[in-house]
């Protein structure tokens, strides 16, 4: 794993983030996550808001989410403006299909035949990150305790299992600072997309969603004008290749409720926070209580 000289600060940041997501409702202090960390409270203040882009108080505050009902119904009304803009048309899954995904669906019922994906593992906030990549962009990002690498890998590999695999961090690298600098969060990364039409146009869905906001599964399936389908997208969401920048986290149970998140609940409460303080940030100079 790698990010040269900055991996043994992300596996801290790592550290302390899984901590207060499975804590938070102790609301532990300041002191508590610094020495998870193996830092002091001052330099645990610091890095936490260099390396995750919002104070230790601030993602604690946003882990409760309280504010996940009132977004809820934000977050239809976006998603509503978005589909309107052209989602829904078949001429833009086309479209899709020719400047992302680029395979056939014939080709990708072959298992990713003739495809070689380069893979790496590196730290990042939310623990050990798998990424994924073909010459066409980043086809997979997937989450893992540290030691579970090989459990991380398989479980990728069995989405195209007749792909040719070549561990290259080198190459990976790149990839994961851009998609982990909160600075910088994807840019204009390329996503290389293999999946059936249906997963496309839910993984399309889920692309809508502003960072901050969330949907249902049901009102993804009315968007996309099957609204009896939510358990369908449900299992498209959970399919999601590219975790994180295809923000799967961002849909919740219809009662505002976290529901199964492949690479686990406290993950997705973490992600979530993260992107809501960020959202609500204000400079402030203040320790946890």
């Amino acid at each position: 794993m790698t990010l040269s000289e900055d991996t043994a600060q992300w596996r801290r940041m790592g550290r302390a983030i899984r901590f207060l997501s499975e804590h938070y409702l102790d609301q532990p202090r300041l002191e508590e996550a610094a020495d998870v960390a193996g830092l002091s409270p001052f330099h645990f203040q610091r890095e936490f808001s260099r390396y995750v882009g919002v104070s230790p108080k601030s993602f604690v505050g946003h882990l409760t989410l309280g504010h996940a009902k009132a977004e809820l119904a934000q977050g239809a009304s976006v998603l509503d403006a978005a589909l309107d803009a052209g989602l829904s048309g078949p001429s833009r899954l086309h479209d899709l299909c020719l400047k992302i995904e680029a395979m056939t669906p014939g080709d990708y019922a072959k298992g990713g035949k003739g495809v070689v994906i380069d893979y790496g593992f590196h730290v990042s906030p939310f623990g050990t990150a798998l990424v994924m990549a073909t010459g066409k962009g980043v086809c997979g990002l997937g989450f893992g305790d540290e030691g579970a690498e090989e459990e991380m890998l398989a479980d990728m590999k069995a989405r195209w299992p007749k792909a040719g695999y070549c561990e290259n961090a080198a190459r990976t690298e790149k990839s994961a600072r851009q998609i982990f600098d909160p600075k910088r969060y994807g840019g204009n990364l390329p996503l290389h997309l293999m999946g059936t039409p249906w997963q496309m146009k839910v993984w399309e869905a889920l692309l809508m969603i502003p960072s901050g906001k969330l949907v249902t599964y049901h009102t993804i399936a009315k968007k996309l004008r099957a609204p009896k389908a939510s358990r369908a997208v449900g299992t498209a969401v959970g399919r999601n290749p590219i975790s994180w920048l295809i923000p799967c986290h961002r849909v919740l149970g219809s009662n505002g409720a976290l529901t199964g998140y492949h690479w686990g609940i406290v993950r997705k409460r973490a992600m979530l926070a993260v992107e809501a303080a960020r959202k609500d940030q204000r400079p402030s100079t203040s320790l946890m209580a």
